[in-house]
């Protein structure tokens, strides 16, 4: 029967387009519309409140409704609404938040260049890839490796890093210079017996191998997520990224780190380079720089690529790039403000408080009959969900199993997404509470009874043990 749609439901399909949606369905079912925020919780329409499961999109931090993070952007609209940095243009709030992301990111950063997004912020990490192999007369050290179930955004440059096949079906990308290595997915790819170093190992060998067969003169950059977020919350096995990074360093290949999801706190350290031991030569951030609260991303740029910046700008007349909004004063001051409550409130050291708990109950649903693996690190975690637990058999795509497990949670008061196939992930505000966190478990594992229940009547699936 077709679901009877409000007034907002009919007028919303009628005139938005909405992103990373199945667009038949929601022709039918209409959107979950949301009309306020408080704390870890949103509010439909009806009144209904529901955990944020997934912060968002990975991204608001500090939950809903931050007094001072509205304040912040109130006073910078009363003082100046609208500035840009073109033509030497500047303004307070850019400059601050620059000196305090200098300081804070775990790698040596000349300068910041700030975007409107994570997928805006990766574009420019292509740009000025190429741009500076042009610079130092190496115009052939282009090509640039993302890794399968990578995420990176959705523009034409960023869509080509990332390594999910549903963002390339029938939009003609990747563009060719794009190439995809191995997605570390010890669950799913690990040989019987294998170790995870001894599967970072090999890992490692078939980037190498890659570089090796591609040219590594062609070569300009690697990128990667600290842990793989939209692909399925992958995790790097013991000692993928120090093998990599080896690899990387021997062929004179940049290492950029999408700090997208990672970044401000989420994996238990400030970035999640620290965690894994990353040492990039650039980093990406976006969503969690404002709580979510202001669109702005940023890259690091290094010394040597400034120089080579600065070089092409006195030959061409000016570096030609940016963006209207790059370091919207508004945003920065948002981000300012973000930063500060982070360091106030040591919201790492809260996210390492509340990782036992969080990780405790995700571990705890693995031996669910529906559950094939549980991961998780910090306050970011997946659930993969399994025909067979013994033999790791997935369902089918056309089961839509994940899905279904979405829209039970949410009929739970949980808010969550299926992420890289059917793995349920979960990335609560980081000022989630321990109690808090229980209650959202509780949901979760209601849900899971509730899938299970469906998969063995509607599809007729037993679950295997």
């Amino acid at each position: 029967m077709q679901k009877r749609l409000t007034n907002s439901e009919k007028r919303d399909v009628e005139v938005l387009l909405h992103p990373a949606t199945n667009l038949a369905a929601h022709q039918v079912n209409g959107p979950l519309i949301l009309d306020r925020g408080e704390g870890i919780y949103v509010y439909d329409s009806q009144g209904n409140r529901y955990i944020e499961g997934l912060a968002g999109l990975w991204c608001t931090s500090l939950g809903y409704g931050n007094k001072e993070l509205i304040e912040a952007a109130t006073e910078q609209m009363s003082r100046l609404s609208f500035t840009h940095l073109f033509g030497s243009k500047s303004h307070e709030p850019a400059i601050e938040l620059a000196e305090k992301l200098k300081a804070i990111v775990p790698t040596p950063a000349s300068k910041i260049f700030f975007t409107s997004s994570g997928s805006e912020a990766n574009d420019t990490q292509i740009k000025l890839a190429w741009y500076y192999n042009n610079a130092r007369g190496k115009p052939e050290k282009k090509k640039i490796i993302g890794r399968m179930r990578g995420y990176h955004g959705v523009t034409i440059g960023a869509s080509s890093l990332t390594g999910l096949p549903i963002y390339h079906a029938d939009f003609d990308v990747p563009l060719p210079g794009f190439l995809h290595a191995d997605c570390p997915y010890y669950y799913r790819d690990a040989e019987l017996g294998e170790t995870e170093a001894d599967f970072a190992t090999r890992m490692a060998n078939n980037l190498e191998a890659m570089i090796e067969r591609e040219d590594p003169n062609t070569i300009a950059a690697f990128i990667a997520e600290p842990v793989q977020g939209a692909g399925g919350v992958i995790l790097p096995p013991e000692t993928y990224f120090e093998k990599v990074q080896a690899i990387l360093k021997k062929h004179d290949i940049a290492m950029i780190a999408d700090e997208v999801i990672c970044g401000f706190g989420r994996t238990g350290n400030m970035f999640g380079s620290e965690t894994y031991d990353i040492q990039p030569d650039s980093i990406t951030m976006a969503k969690a720089i404002t709580s979510a609260y202001m669109p702005l991303g940023a890259i690091t740029v290094t010394e040597p690529v400034f120089e080579a910046l600065v070089s092409e700008s006195k030959k061409l007349g000016l570096f030609a790039h940016g963006f209207t909004y790059s370091g919207h004063p508004v945003a920065s001051a948002v981000a300012v403000k973000t930063l500060e409550i982070y360091e106030r409130i040591n919201i790492v050291g809260h996210v390492r408080s509340m990782s036992p708990i969080f990780l405790g109950r995700l571990n705890a649903l693995a031996d669910h009959p529906l559950v094939g693996n549980a991961r998780g690190v910090g306050l970011i975690g997946a659930l993969e969900l399994v025909r067979d637990k013994k033999t790791k058999e997935s369902f089918a795509p056309s089961d839509g199993v994940g899905a279904k497990a979405v829209a039970i949670a949410q009929e739970e008061g949980l808010l969550c997404r299926a992420v890289g196939g059917d793995n349920i992930g979960l990335c609560p505000p980081l000022v989630i509470e321990g109690a808090e966190i229980n209650v959202m478990f509780d949901a979760l594992s209601k849900t899971l009874d509730r899938t299970a229940h469906w998969v063995e009547k509607e599809l007729g699936i037993k679950l295997g043990s």
